[in-house]
């Protein structure tokens, strides 16, 4: 049984330049992040991928707890009177609202639906608990999971529950609340770049492409492997649309009533799908070390002689002082404890045998380059940090050399369906502002604004009608 179930763990994946999809599958089962359910559209996290996700929680919680945030948490239903009162914002997710019409054996008299977002919840506790000028501003954010009744479904990139954060502000003045709106942006930026190592675009998205009752949404678009977008962090500024809709008013200093202006931000586990496409390789899953629930595997060699076992639990107990580090224990081959390791993304491998402790040495094998590097002893932890540090950057560099050459420029409609007939990746072009203009460009080259972005411009003329333009956008295909 233990052959087959070798054989079956060593199975090559799908080349990744063969069939992208196909390959993500394969890596998302064989790495063990999840398993399918009963439930359609519904996945089970397994340990190793809820650890990622937990590592991730960990991260950017604190970031948020950095700039004044608090957790709190609101109910899983909301009445359906309390989600139509802002129109735009129930129009944009009635589609894919899923409802409670019974509890137990008695019919509701009111509908609940099961949170998509929280929005009307946070409005309606605002309304209760902002008074005065003094109360203000409301920095609070919740870990949960929501609920959208998806038709097509993916691991991690679209399931019909998923897990997420979703940050809810509200604030005495406009300029408060957009402030808070570029700066949540701004966290999501720093989180994707410096530990999840993706390169970002930073932008607003168009009208059309904005969330659901927002004034405003903000961005940052990540580009994955076979040059497709991934929206990985959004942020939006709501102005008082809310706070009208559900009255929600303080008094400020000159004893006068005034609306609240509102933002609300989040991430979902979709980022473990980005950190897939946007790192793996034809051997697996290529996990950033900050994220990676085992940042350093031990790997004994010739475990059954005199010593080595010993030495390997010394090396450990050293390296989990400062890092996530386990030891393969396995009656498996070295071939196959090797393949799994880079199977499941773990940065760094430590071999150490018989020969290495008498040359008071061990040897690194780095997961993104394969390349191995014989270290002292004396100093594995300095190494070990090291050569993680220098893995995250590569990865970070690995990305960005991505999107640069699959970044192209078009300056009319012909060059623009041309580039996305034949290439994937982002195409900055100039556009005019007019909606109509979108739905060209989404009818005759599939693709859509991904973020309108403050660089040089590269024209004057819209790229689809050729009128005056003074907006650089974005355009890609998306997950």
């Amino acid at each position: 049984m233990a052959d087959k179930t070798d054989k079956k763990l060593l199975e090559e994946i799908t080349p990744i330049e063969e069939d992208f999809a196909q390959w993500y599958t394969d890596i998302v089962k064989k790495a063990e992040l999840i398993d399918y359910s009963s439930v359609k559209g519904c996945v089970i996290l397994r340990p190793y991928g809820y650890a990622v996700w937990e590592n991730i929680q960990k991260i950017i919680d604190n970031m948020f707890k950095k700039t004044g945030h608090s957790n709190v948490y609101m109910p899983l239903f909301i009445p359906e009177t309390l989600l139509n009162k802002e129109k735009d914002h129930i129009e944009g997710f009635a589609p894919e609202v899923a409802w409670v019409t019974r509890g137990g054996s008695e019919e509701l008299t009111e509908k609940l639906c099961v949170r998509p977002t929280s929005e009307t919840l946070f409005c309606e506790h605002y309304a209760n608990t902002v008074k005065s000028y003094r109360d203000l501003p409301k920095l609070y954010n919740q870990w949960c999971s929501v609920v959208r009744w998806e038709k097509t479904t993916r691991p991690f990139l679209r399931t019909r529950e998923f897990l997420w954060q979703e940050g809810h502000t509200v604030h005495a003045t406009h300029e408060d609340a957009l402030e808070e709106t570029l700066r949540m942006l701004d966290v999501y930026a720093d989180f994707c770049e410096n530990y999840l190592c993706m390169p970002v675009v930073k932008g607003q998205k168009t009208d059309k492409e904005k969330f659901a009752g927002a004034v405003a949404t903000y961005t940052v678009e990540s580009m994955m492997h076979d040059g497709k977008a991934l929206q990985a962090g959004t942020s939006h500024y709501f102005g008082d649309k809310f706070a009208k809709a559900f009255d929600i008013k303080y008094l400020d200093k000159n004893n006068e009533l005034k609306y609240c202006f509102q933002t609300s931000w989040g991430i979902s586990t979709r980022l473990i799908g980005g950190i897939i496409m946007a790192h793996g390789d034809n051997r697996g899953l290529v996990l950033p070390p900050a994220v990676a629930p085992v940042q350093i595997r031990i790997m004994p060699i010739a475990s059954h002689k005199p010593g080595v076992l010993e030495k390997a639990g010394e090396l450990k107990n050293r390296l989990e002082e400062k890092f996530r580090c386990d030891i393969d224990l396995t009656d498996t081959s070295a071939g196959f404890k090797f393949a799994e390791q880079e199977m499941r993304g773990i940065p760094l491998r430590l071999e150490i045998g018989p020969k290495d402790i008498e040359q008071n040495q061990c040897v690194f094998v780095r997961r993104d380059t394969s390349e191995k590097i014989t270290c002292s002893i004396d100093v594995i932890e300095s190494k070990a940090e090291e050569l993680l540090n220098l893995i995250s950057k590569n990865l970070y560099e690995k990305a960005l050399e991505n999107r640069r050459n699959k970044t192209f420029t078009a300056k009319n409609l012909d060059e623009i369906i041309e580039i996305a007939k034949t290439s994937t990746g982002f195409i900055k072009a100039m556009w005019c502002g007019d909606e109509k203009c979108e739905v060209i460009l989404k009818e005759k080259a599939d693709i859509s604004s991904r973020c309108i972005v403050d660089e040089d411009h590269i024209s004057d003329t819209c790229v689809c009608c050729g009128k005056k333009a003074d907006k650089l956008l974005y355009w890609g295909t998306a997950y």
